[in-house]
């Protein structure tokens, strides 16, 4: 996918490994990726990056813009057998460079993924997003998402 935005053309394509130290730094760039990411032991990202690359039910994702790394997400399919057998797709870890937020950027990357998501035969796309981002609430919700459901977490 490729689209002209203000500061030029932006473009997704599938992560390499030699992404890994930009993608840090953009899930690291705000007060909840601050407190829970550590690139300074880069061993845990390698192993996690590893096993998703290998996975074809998961595709790491950057967008870059004059070849530099600007924004990131994962997608990831889920089989299920409620919705009659269906698959889902799962966005996680959005995140695009304060530089270039309010540009569309972020709206091109997930209708990019929603159009992944119908090519491969999804009924449904989820997500999820920390109660206190509520920009990034307002933002799904401009994009059709709805907050049908309540998320819990347990940290291990």
């Amino acid at each position: 996918m490729t689209a002209d935005v203000g500061l030029g053309t932006f473009s997704l394509r599938r992560a390499t490994k030699a992404d890994l130290p930009r993608i840090l730094a953009l899930l690291a760039d705000d007060q909840l990726g601050a407190t829970r990411e550590d690139a300074g032991d880069i061993a845990p990202y390698q192993q996690a990056f590893d096993a998703i690359d290998a996975d074809p039910t998961h595709l790491l994702v950057v967008g870059e813009l004059a070849g530099d790394v600007v924004a990131t997400f994962q997608l990831s399919y889920l089989p299920g057998l409620s919705r009659k057998g269906s698959w889902r797709a799962q966005i996680e870890a959005v995140r695009v460079s304060d530089v270039l937020r309010g540009q569309g950027v972020g709206a091109l990357m997930i209708e990019w993924a929603l159009e992944q998501a119908r090519e491969r035969g999804c009924s449904l796309v989820q997500l999820t997003t920390d109660k206190s981002r509520t920009a990034a609430h307002r933002f799904y919700e401009r994009l059709g998402f709805v907050a049908s459901h309540e998320g819990m977490k347990l940290t291990l």
